[in-house]
Formats: C-alpha cells, structure tokens, sequence
C-alpha cells in the first residue's frame, strides 16, 4: 500500500494495480450519472428536438453564395426572405467551400406563390451569381424522416436483442444486463446533449446515433473479458471478493480505454472543426456533435456503469456472497493475529486457506500457459518428420 501511494496518477494508471475504487465507489457514479440522465430526459420531454426539415416537411431555397459585389452572408439572405414571406426561415447556413459555397435556407413548406415571390426577391436583394434561374428550390416530405425514425427504432431494437443474445452466450446474463443498461444510458444522453445544445436533428444524426452504439459496446466488452480473466476459479479462493476482482479488471483495461477514446476522438474533433469551422458543412455538425458525445459517454460508461452493474447484479448470487464473506472472516482473522502479536507464517489455519489459494492460482495460470503454448505449436505429421531426418551413417539397432 506504501508504494502505490508514492507512484503518480499517471504511473498508477499505466502499472493497472487496482489502485483505483472505481467498482467500490460505485454507488456514487450511480449518482453523478443518474443526475445527469435525470438533466437529459427532461430536456427530452420539456424542451423537445430541434427537428430538421427532413422530419417536419417543408421547403429548401439554394443558391450561390457570391454575387458581383462579394460574398452573399447568410444575415442577408435571412433579411430578403423575411422581406418576401413575412416571416423568419427555419434554418439558414453556408454549404460548401471556394466558388461552390452556396447559401440553404430551410422554412416551412410554401406555395407555388410564395416560392416565386422569394425567388425574386433574393434575386433583386442579392444578385447572385447566375441570376433567379441559379436559384432553386425543394419541397421536402415529413414522411420520409418518419420513415427513417421508424427504420432506426427498429434497428436499435434489433441490436439491442442480438446484442443480449451474443453477451449471454459469450459472458453470462449479468454481464449481458450491464452492458445493455451503458447502451441506453449513452443513447440517452447523446440524445439529451443534443436536445439541450438545440442542434438540428438530420438523417446524418440518425445514422450517427447508431454508429456509436458500436463503439460503446466494444469498450465495455473488453473490460468484461479481462473481468471473467481475472473472476476464474474465484469461488476457490478466499484472496479477493468479485467486486475486488472486477476493479482490477477496469484498473488492467483503464489505461488502454483511455488511448483508445483518445485516438478515436481526435478525427472526430478534427471533422468538427474543420468540417464546420473551415468548410461550413452544416451535415457534417450534426454528425460530428453526435459521435463526440457517444464516444465520450461510451467510454465512461464502459468503466462507471458497465462494470459496477455487473458486480451488483453477480453479487445477488449466495455463492459469491457466500465467498466474499470468506474473504472478508478471512481478513479479520490474519488482522487479529497481527494486532496480537502472532507470526501468522507458521503453519495455521490461515496459512493453509492461503497456501491453497496460491496453489490453486498457480495451476490455472500453468494451464492457461500450457494450452496457449499447445495452440502456438503446429503438430507434426509422418511425412514432416520423415523429411526431417538425414542419413547419419550409423547403425541403428
């Protein structure tokens, strides 16, 4: 305990020594994060969705954004419109780079009329570059954003049964519970953070939202795998609790979980800055604001959710409280005989459960040696070692 004491968080965090409670700290990630799922379905439910035009309906006007005079800005494409129609547009942004920039301005859906008298009005405002014929316009279904709201809510169900499926099989039930409660506690907040912040909601943060279910999923999986490395054969053994096992699993995976997010975070704020800073791309916002936040929460809740449900869940079974119990009578007894004076290392009873815990400990890693050394080695056949053998000149008897 001295020792990890004296190293630094950075030398704690890449040594995986289990010198972080995070799986015994738990019930108060339970609580920041609940606080924070409780912000974001009320934003939900009170605030709602800035929906694009995709799911509304509505009309699209484009043009270019340069004239004879200069650059078109999008406050004076703001300002003809509402001089034509009388009203505010929905949306208004620059798209696109260099002499292919033009300007889209969303509202609701407008009649033939109405579309002309705009059309006319930017024409004789803003002059732009090929005149009102370079002007054009869209009307836009509600239908067809239904259509994919549907089709995604299916698909997320459809993920969401194989993936229970899959980590069932694979792991156990528990963990298949813990990993699908961080699924929805990331589609959760990634849709709260959305509707707070008031991006509009497109097709591209549809397809985004499903993309970093993946991601969340993967992160959690690699943590549950070095769980059930580390939980083997704990039932046997009296040297460490499940939970205790499972913080070191996150403590073993924390460092790689890091430079994972780290290096998969980094193309995504470069397609936010650039993508939206440089180019002005207004798609590639909504997709870029989507991915940061689930890739972000994704992997917090592979280490502060995941984990930690899966130990309450496994921790409802009577053997491994059974066994934590043993750990715990186990410990008291070995601090007894320190607090009296006893040299603990002279043939116990305590010695012996430990003795046996090393023991036992040893041969499963001398196993798992033995078959990873096994499944290394090609076998040898007849032929091979016939071929291997050269004419020595000796007789052989």
């Amino acid at each position: 305990m001295a020792e990890t004491k004296k190293l630094g968080v950075f030398q704690r965090l890449y040594v995986g020594n289990g010198a972080f409670d995070i799986v015994g700290k738990r019930k108060r990630w339970y609580v920041i994060f609940g606080l924070i799922l409780l912000v974001c379905i009320a934003s939900i439910v009170l605030r709602g969705f800035n929906l694009g035009i995709d799911f509304t309906g509505g009309t699209r006007i484009q043009m270019p954004a340069t004239s004879s005079s200069g650059t078109i800005t999008v406050e004076a494409a703001k300002e003809s419109f509402e001089k034509a129609i009388g009203k505010e547009p929905a949306a208004t942004q620059t798209v696109g780079t260099g002499d292919a920039t033009t300007i889209q301005i969303r509202s609701e859906t407008l009649n033939a009329d109405q579309v002309a008298k705009l059309k006319t009005t930017l024409n004789d405002d803003l002059k732009p570059n090929g005149g009102e014929t370079a002007i054009s316009d869209s009307a836009v279904s509600a239908s067809w954003g239904g259509e994919i709201t549907s089709q995604a809510l299916i698909a997320l169900l459809v993920f969401f049964v194989a993936v229970m499926i899959f980590l069932a099989l694979y792991f156990e039930l528990s963990m298949a519970i813990a990993a699908l409660v961080a699924v929805l506690h990331d589609v959760v907040i990634t849709a709260g953070v959305y509707s707070l912040v008031g991006f509009e909601v497109s097709p591209a943060t549809v397809i985004g939202l499903l993309t970093i279910l993946g991601f969340s999923l993967y992160d959690t999986v690699v943590v549950f795998d070095k769980v059930r490395e580390n939980t083997r054969g704990l039932l046997g053994l009296t040297r460490r609790t499940y939970a205790e096992a499972a913080n070191l699993a996150v403590n073993q995976t924390l460092m790689r979980s890091i430079n994972t997010s780290l290096i998969a975070l980094l193309p995504v704020l470069g397609l936010l800055a650039i993508g939206v800073g440089l180019l002005g791309v207004g798609t590639l916002k909504d997709l870029a604001l989507v991915q940061l936040t689930g890739m972000a929460i994704g992997a917090l809740s592979s280490i502060y959710i995941a984990t930690p449900v899966a130990v309450d869940l496994k921790m409802r079974d009577p053997r491994y409280k059974a066994q934590a119990a043993r750990v715990k009578a186990r410990r008291e007894n070995l601090a007894r005989k320190a607090a009296a004076g006893d040299v603990v290392a002279t043939g116990g009873a305590d010695t012996a459960v430990e003795s046996t815990d090393d023991e036992t400990l040893q041969a499963e890693l001398r196993k798992e040696k033995a078959m990873a050394a096994a499944a290394g080695v090609p076998s040898r056949t007849g032929k091979a070692a016939d071929a291997r053998r050269r004419p020595t000149g000796k007789k052989h008897r």
